[in-house]
């Protein structure tokens, strides 16, 4: 993975421990198994943090605003996300015995920061740690499940529900109202023309549930943006709470 980064003081590991919600769940003797592997970076949107076909030499652990879709690329110049990651997850090579090729493109859509652990380095802390095992275990559940139910909305569900559904998704993750992202960028994510996704904004913000202006979206509001969204948003909120939750371990233990 050959990013262009600026590497941060090593301080902001500390801030990658408590801004991700997998690595906040580790213990002290865990961290210590990562820590002095890390690399604090900052990313910045249309960086490309996985390049299909590639071998998956680091993992890229989200933290503070940075959100990175998983882009499946078909004939035609036809694209379409099937995955959404910032803090609560990682990008690439979670559950994968060692480095493997990727099967997606990984593309930062909206700038941040994020902390990079070697793979080698990552499959040594599952060996000496359980918990670790297990986490990313549970999080590679969780990130399938994602993508099944992304399957399911693009074939089903209409345009104006889903844009509503990857705002909160984004919202979630960026930890504030404002995201910085274009209405082409957005078309390009769901998979529609950019006309679409204008009259669809034009309809939400006309309706009081966001306001668009100089390439962001603000969230206006965000209980009618939800009514707006369809059942997929809630089914992968409620999977992560079942199979991860705050501490790791989910409902199921």
């Amino acid at each position: 993975m050959d990013l262009p980064i600026d590497t941060l003081p090593g301080s902001a590991l500390d801030a990658a421990f408590a801004g991700n919600r997998l690595l906040a769940t580790l213990s002290e003797s865990e961290r210590a198994l990562l820590k002095p592997h890390m690399t604090a970076i900052d990313l910045h949107a249309g960086d490309t943090v996985l390049q299909a076909g590639a071998t998956v030499d680091s993992s890229v652990f989200p933290y503070s605003g940075l959100v990175v879709s998983l882009i499946v690329e078909l004939s035609g110049g036809r694209s379409v996300e099937v995955a959404s990651i910032g803090k609560e997850g990682a990008v690439g090579g979670i559950v994968s015995a060692g480095t493997a090729p990727a099967f997606t493109h990984g593309v930062v859509q909206m700038s941040g920061k994020a902390a990079t652990v070697p793979m080698h380095v990552l499959e040594v802390a599952k060996q000496a740690s359980p918990h670790l095992h297990n986490l990313f275990g549970r999080y590679a559940d969780f990130l399938l499940a994602q993508v099944m139910q992304s399957v399911a909305c693009n074939a089903f569900h209409p345009i104006e529900a889903r844009a509503a559904r990857w705002m909160l998704h984004a919202q979630d993750r960026v930890g504030g109202d404002r995201l910085e992202l274009t209405q082409e960028g957005l078309a390009g994510l769901l998979g529609v023309q950019r006309t679409t996704v204008n009259a669809v904004a034009r309809e939400l913000q006309e309706s009081g549930l966001i306001a668009y202006r100089r390439g962001a979206i603000q969230v206006c509001d965000r209980p009618a943006l939800m009514r707006a969204a369809c059942e997929c948003y809630a089914a992968v909120e409620d999977h992560f709470a079942a199979v991860l939750g705050p501490d790791g371990l989910g409902r199921l233990d």
